[in-house]
């Protein structure tokens, strides 16, 4: 009985190493392609690819009107407008 427990157990250990290599074969597949939908994704949200090769300055507004524009969004918020509940049922303030 010692003799034929003895290759069974070795056949057993080469069935088991070659599945765990198979395994590993799988990976090359997964790493080829990893990373591909973040890279599409952000194609998809550039505008203009060429953009980054422009050194032009970009046009946009001068610096009073952004003062003007920054102080008016400022001071929205300085002191905020009372909101009325626009659905009561008979309740008062």
């Amino acid at each position: 009985m010692k003799t034929f427990l003895f290759p069974t157990a070795r056949l057993l250990a080469v069935m088991a190493m070659a599945a765990s290599l198979g395994a590993c074969a799988l990976t090359p597949r997964v790493d080829r392609n990893f990373g591909s939908s973040v890279r599409l994704a952000l194609a998809q949200q550039t505008l203009n690819p060429q953009a980054r090769d422009n050194r032009a300055p970009v046009n946009g507004l001068d610096a009073q009107a952004a003062k003007s524009a920054y102080d008016n969004y400022q001071r929205s918020y300085a002191s905020p407008e009372q909101q009325q509940n626009s659905f009561s049922i008979g309740a008062t303030r």
